[in-house]
């Protein structure tokens, strides 16, 4: 059974983390976990480096509110997420400044935001496609994320910032650090470098299992 108060921590944690390290501000961003009965999810308009872990909402598996704050408006994303992909355990999603800087810049490709440059972007990470701009909470977001739950890590909302699931909220905060900072490197970098060689890529594939 899911230890609720242990993944309260964990999700108090990583919204610490990832405001400290100024990737998300002000009172943007969610952070969700799945439980045996339900889920977790960061409250609607809540500030991520200053929730208590009774301040996390909990939903159950009918989709009701039943105890903490009021939940975050992306619950219906997130539940796209675990509906489709049984190993996913927790779900962040930012509005990283590089990754947001680098839909308005242009991304790489609408099927891949980044060329793979660096071996631990392709091990951690992986394809990360672009969802067109919606607004906040759109349901053609959710529908488009239902489609890729099961063949990547996340998405990348545009205008908005990174949606991330993994197996843990602690490994889609790390997936998603890894991201943002390839993002910083890719638009620091002038001339743009060369992405890694096929051969890199395989190498990386037989050892690591990267599936690029």
């Amino acid at each position: 059974m899911s230890n609720e108060k242990a993944l309260r921590e964990e999700i108090c944690d990583v919204g610490r983390l990832l405001y400290g390290r100024g990737y998300t501000v002000g009172s943007a961003g969610n952070i969700s976990a799945r439980l045996d009965d339900g889920w977790l999810i960061t409250p609607t308009d809540a500030c991520l480096g200053r929730m208590h872990p009774d301040d996390i909402a909990k939903v159950n598996l009918a989709g009701e509110w039943v105890s903490g704050n009021k939940p975050s408006k992306t619950l219906a994303l997130h539940r796209q997420v675990y509906d489709r992909n049984p190993g996913v355990g927790g779900v962040v999603h930012t509005h990283s400044t590089h990754l947001v800087a680098l839909t308005l810049a242009g991304v790489w490709r609408e099927d891949d935001i980044l060329p793979p440059l660096t071996p631990y972007q392709v091990m951690k990470v992986g394809h990360i496609p672009l969802i067109g701009y919606q607004r906040p909470g759109s349901p053609v977001v959710a529908e488009r994320v239902a489609q890729l739950a099961n063949s990547v890590r996340g998405v990348m909302l545009e205008r908005l910032g990174p949606v991330i699931w993994e197996s843990s909220v602690a490994k889609a905060c790390y997936a998603l650090e890894e991201l943002e900072e390839t993002a910083r490197l890719w638009l620091m970098s002038e001339p743009k470098p060369a992405p890694l060689s096929e051969q890199a890529l395989e190498e990386l594939n037989q050892v690591f299992g990267a599936n690029w």
